[in-house]
Parts: C-alpha cells; structure tokens; sequence
C-alpha cells in the first residue's frame, strides 16, 4: 500500500514521516523548482516563507500547549525546529535554513518515502492521497480539487514582514530586551516618542501599496498588513504590534510605541520586523522602516511581498479526521484545510497522516479527544459554521470546564486534562504508536 502526498510543506513533510515511520510507503510529490510559488525562495522542503517562528513554548499558550502534544507524537517538525531553534525568549524560532535542510534529509534518507520533484495535475479518488498543497495550490490543482469537493473555494491575502540585516541596526538608539524581561533579551527594540510616532503613522497610512488582484480583496484578519491595521485608527499600532507596555528603556523611561526586531538566522545577521507584514511597494518599505528610530540606514535583505492563499471551506468537506467526506482515501491537511499557522499546520498533517494510517491498517478512523489541542483544530474545521475562516489554536476552541475553578488556574488545567487525554489516547490506540 502506498500513500500519495501533494506538497512538502510542513504539512506534507510532517504527513510523509509519519507514515514512513509506521512502515507505510509514500510517495511524496513536490513541485518545486520545476514550478515556483509567488512566496516561496527555495525548494527545500518545509520552508518558512513568512516568519521564522513557531510561537509560544509555555504549555499554559495554546500554540504551546499544541507543540507539546506534537512532540509527544514524535512530530518532525517540532524536533526539526528545537534542533535549528535560536534564542527568542519565550518563543521558539528557527534558522530557517538549518530548519528545511533538517527536514529534508529526514524524509529523503527514509527508505518508505520516494520523493517526486514534479507538480500534481489530477486526483485520483481510489488513490489513498493526502493533500498538503498549501495556500499557494497550483492552478491545475486548484482546478482538481474544485472538482472534487464541489464547492467555491475561498481566498484571502497573506503579507511577509521585511527582514534586515543587524549590523544595519544603530544600537545606540535600540536595545535588547524582552516584554517584562521574561526569559534572555531576545528583540532588539526601536522606542519611539510621540511626535515620532504620529509623524511615522502618517507616512504609512499614506504610502504607496501594491494593489491586490480581484481574488486578494477578502483580508483575513491574522495575516492584516501593518498598513491595513495602521487604518483603523491612529491608536491601533500602540494595542498592537507596537505596543511599549513592559518594554521600558534602559533608563527605565517608557517609549510611546516600540518596534521589536526578532532574531531570523542561527548566524545572528539577520532580523525580521514583529507584525510588520505589509504590501507596500518595495520603495515605500525601504522609506517608511528608515522612519523608525535606530533603522535610518536599515538594509532591507528581504522585502515584503503579497501573495494568494487558499484554503477550502471546510466544515462543508471535511470530518474530524481531516478526511474528505464524500471520498474516504482523501485527506487534507495544512492551511489550505482551514487551520492557520506553521505549528497549526504541521499539527494537521500529523492529525491525517495518523488518520491514514489507522484507516489503511484498521479500517477505522481514531480522531483525537477534543480536550486536546490537536483534537480541537480537528474538530473546529469539522463544525458547521456560517462565517469559517482559518483558525490557529487558541483555547476558545476547546471545551470548557464543567465545575468551579479559579480563573487564573484555568490553562493550567486545560493543560493537564490535555495532557491526560493524550496519553489515554495513545493507550487506547497502541497499535498506532
């Protein structure tokens, strides 16, 4: 028996090793470099198109809550990720590199994966097949997948952050330090006064943008441009991305917004801008960052680009095991499935390649307990919902507690029921781990 996956993204690689490691072959199709995204730079597998981190580390963090279940299912992607990982405080980001280059070898030395360097024009609805294409689906495969579930499917438009190089960076304006000096002094921050501020909020509010195609219009709310979230108001940047709270000078003064600057490479050379995703023109970015104090001579190593995502409305196609209703060999996985996130992402290829492999093995699906955050996303992109959009982990999606408790102990508990519900999981379902 072998299993077919569209894409090597997180979700296909994390899908393709599970698998494997289970004894079941796959063949692993990727299009890259023979056919390029608009985001994408390279053609390893698992590349980080837009941030370089997975989020939060503390259980008591819903995404972080999410990776310890991960790593308790021996995710690749989690163990790829600490083993690129580079200082962040409280967070766990990545050498993109060192990362893809991880992930890569894994699954080319399994001998259970063959690897397919070429793009998937046609599915086959008797061939057991995962779909982890991604947001940036190929249009003949958008095609195949539109005829497949019979639906409209949805766009929205997600915007990278630029990213800098630090030596760049005037340290005698900035300073490293992290939000209430949790964990090692990480970002680098740029304060800026009030009159700096207001002066820079209007320059990007005004400046040049690149304007999106028909299918780009529909904004979703988790990838929003600083320049779109900039336009709701002149106070939105200071609640937001760029807010000073816990962020105070060395000489104890608190600034009137702060950019953070995030580590983006083991090297220490590079830095991306935290929240900074924009569709600005290339010009205007090189403008409006040289506006933040401590970047004036700011040299800008990637810049922000605009590109298409897709993702299909889920709730109409998919069960809680990430398997097509109406045609059981197929699954979906990955942000094109309605989960959104690197970490969200690979979760759900690790969620269907389970699925899979329960279904190919044992006739029979095992969806995870909803207590848990993997069971959760599985369960959020299987509910009827009039207005589904992508959702990353969070706990407003799992179940609530039944009996009285403090509200301060409240994720610490979702934490170790999760944490039970996994393991009585994994009991119930050994034959699978």
């Amino acid at each position: 028996m072998t299993v077919k996956i569209i894409g090597a993204g997180l979700a296909g690689s994390e899908a393709a090793y599970q698998l494997a490691k289970r004894g079941i072959k796959v063949d692993l199709y990727e299009m890259r470099p023979k056919k390029m995204t608009d985001a994408h730079q390279t053609n390893m597998f698992a590349e980080l198109v837009c941030s370089n981190s997975l989020r939060a580390i503390d259980i008591t963090n819903a995404v972080g809550l999410l990776k310890h279940e991960m790593q308790e299912l021996d995710s690749l992607i989690i163990k790829a990720a600490n083993f690129a990982s580079i200082p962040a405080g409280g967070s766990l980001a990545v050498d993109r590199e060192k990362f893809s280059l991880f992930v890569e070898k894994e699954l080319t030395n399994s001998e259970f994966i063959t690897i397919h360097r070429e793009e998937v024009t046609k599915l086959d609805e008797d061939v057991y097949t995962i779909i982890a294409a991604g947001p940036l689906v190929s249009s003949s495969l958008f095609m195949e997948i539109e005829k497949l579930i019979g639906k409209q499917d949805l766009h929205f438009f997600d915007a990278i952050a630029p990213v800098i190089m630090k030596d760049s960076i005037n340290m005698d304006i900035c300073y490293l330090k992290n939000r209430y000096d949790k964990g090692e002094a990480a970002y680098i921050n740029c304060p800026m006064t009030k009159e700096e501020y207001e002066s820079f909020y209007y320059e990007l509010i005004n400046a040049q943008k690149v304007q999106p195609k028909d299918f780009e219009n529909n904004v979703f709310e988790g990838c929003m441009p600083v320049e779109v979230m900039a336009e709701r108001g002149i106070q939105t940047l200071t609640f937001g991305p760029l807010k000073p709270v816990g962020l105070e000078k060395p000489n104890g003064e608190l600034p009137y917004a702060v950019v953070q600057l995030r580590r983006d490479d083991a090297a220490n050379s590079m830095y991306n801008i935290v929240g900074f995703q924009t569709s600005l023109s290339w010009g205007e970015q090189k403008r409006i960052v040289r506006m933040i104090p401590g970047l004036e001579n700011a040299e800008i190593v990637r810049y922000g680009v605009i590109h298409r995502n897709t993702y299909i409305e889920s709730p109409n196609i998919l069960n809680d095991s990430f398997q097509v209703i109406n045609s059981k060999k197929i699954f979906f996985a990955g942000q094109i499935s309605g989960v959104e996130g690197y970490v969200e992402s690979a979760a759900s290829g690790l969620n269907a390649a389970i699925q899979m492999a329960s279904l190919v093995n044992e006739n029979k699906l095992v969806p995870f307990p909803n207590e848990t955050m993997m069971g959760s996303l599985a369960k959020y992109v299987s509910t009827p919902n009039k207005s589904f959009v992508p959702m990353h982990a969070n706990f407003g999606i799992i179940p609530e507690l039944n009996y009285k408790h403090k509200k301060k102990e409240r994720k610490e508990i979702y934490a170790r029921r999760a944490n039970d519900a996994l393991l009585k999981f994994k009991e119930e379902n050994h034959e699978l781990f």
